[in-house]
Parts: structure tokens; C-alpha cells; sequence
């Protein structure tokens, strides 16, 4: 990818960064050749919202989880491979494809936190609140990327992956154990609002650590009066 000042290095240290390196060209190249990589970022966006929709008809019933789960594998297919795709083949579009990549995260990360908070098992308070936690995270990695000109999407060793996996175990142990209701100061709660609160604070914190991290480095190379 590239952003639209320039190219710049992709660095990926997630727990299945390398799995997914040796996986994804395979996937690739075992597409048919009229499947093109918009095709893959269309799919993702159907499946984003195939899964937001599914969280909401769990209020219906709880069997909607397993195709919440479907749509996200489905999703991390799409998204994860139209850049593989582009590569492989040599018909790489750097802005374009940077430019609708992030738009369509953005839109992902919203459907499906707006599911959750639709569903029985998270208030729309929390949902939204981890959207919001995310889309300023990533926000914080594109203005990296502007200064740096190093894209690195995760922070630690979490990156899109790793969160589909535990969002993957999440919607299992729903399954199994309902929602687990309870009251809190006369506030309605399940025991996953207390997983999203827990991932919300944890995000916070992992956003506030690298946010102080990139302006010590930063005021360091470039002191006040420095010219």
C-alpha cells in the first residue's frame, strides 16, 4: 500500500502475522483469474454486514452467533486477501487501494460493533465505545504512517487477526453459556459487557502508551527552538 505522500513500509508483528504470510499468497494464487481484488473487498463489506445484522437477529435466536462467525471468517477473507491478490498478480493501485482498505475497516469495525450493541449479549454503550476506541486507534496508526512512513496496524502483537480470533471464542462461549444477565446500580448488564468494558480499557490504555511513546520520540527529534 501507499499513502498518498509516498510509499511507505509495511510492518506486521502479530502473533499470526507469520501464518498469514505463507498463507494468504497460496489463497491468492489458487483464485480464479476473473476474481479481482475489488471483488475480495466487496465480499468482506457483504460479510461485515453479515455479521452485524446476524448479532442483532440474535434477539431472535441465539443460533444467529454461528453465522455471526461465519461472516467474520468470511470477511477476513476478503479484507485479508484483496491486497494479497494485487500483490501476487502485480497490479497494485497503492493509493487507491489505501485510500478503500481503511474506508472499508472503518465501516466494518461500525456494522459490527452496532450488531453487538443491537444484541442481547452487549449494550449499544459498550458496542459503540469499542468502535470508537478502535477508529481512534486507527487514526493514530495513519498519522504514523504520515510521519513515519511505516504502516503498522496492531499495536503489540494484537493486530485485525488476532481480534477476529477472540471475537471468534467470544461468540462460542455465548453459545454455550448465554448471556449471563445481571443488574449493576439498576443498569441491565451481561457478563460480555464486562468483557467489552474490560477490551475498552485495555484499548484505551494500549492507545494511551503509544501515543506517549510517539511524542517523547517525536519532541526528541525535533526539540522546542530546535529550528
Amino acid at each position: 500500500m501507499e499513502s498518498p505522500e509516498g510509499r511507505h513500509e509495511r510492518r506486521y508483528e502479530f502473533l499470526l502475522a507469520g501464518l498469514e504470510r505463507r498463507l494468504l499468497p497460496r489463497l491468492a494464487r489458487a483464485l480464479p483469474a476473473r476474481i479481482m481484488p475489488d471483488h475480495l473487498s466487496i465480499l468482506g463489506l457483504l460479510a461485515a454486514t453479515g455479521a452485524g445484522v446476524s448479532y442483532m437477529l440474535t434477539n431472535r435466536d441465539p443460533a444467529w452467533l454461528w453465522a455471526a462467525s461465519g461472516f467474520l471468517i468470511l470477511q477476513w477473507y476478503g479484507d485479508s486477501l484483496d491486497g494479497t491478490l494485487a500483490r501476487v498478480r502485480g497490479i497494485e493501485r497503492p493509493r487507491y487501494g489505501y485510500y478503500l482498505d481503511h474506508l472499508l475497516d472503518a465501516y466494518s469495525t461500525f456494522v459490527i460493533g452496532l450488531g453487538l450493541g443491537l444484541s442481547p449479549y452487549m449494550l449499544l454503550s459498550v458496542g459503540l465505545g469499542i468502535v470508537i476506541a478502535y477508529l481512534i486507534m486507527s487514526i493514530n496508526v495513519y498519522l504514523e504512517t504520515h510521519v513515519d512512513r511505516e504502516f503498522s496496524f496492531g499495536y503489540g502483537r494484537v493486530g485485525p487477526t488476532e481480534v477476529r480470533v477472540l471475537i471468534l471464542l467470544v461468540n462460542t462461549s455465548a453459545l454455550l453459556v448465554g448471556p449471563l444477565p445481571f443488574r449493576l446500580f439498576g443498569v441491565g448488564a451481561t457478563i460480555f459487557d464486562v468483557v467489552g468494558v474490560a477490551v475498552f480499557a485495555g484499548m484505551l490504555a494500549l492507545l494511551s502508551g503509544r501515543v506517549v511513546a510517539n511524542l517523547r520520540r517525536l519532541a526528541a527529534l525535533e526539540p522546542p527552538g530546535g529550528g
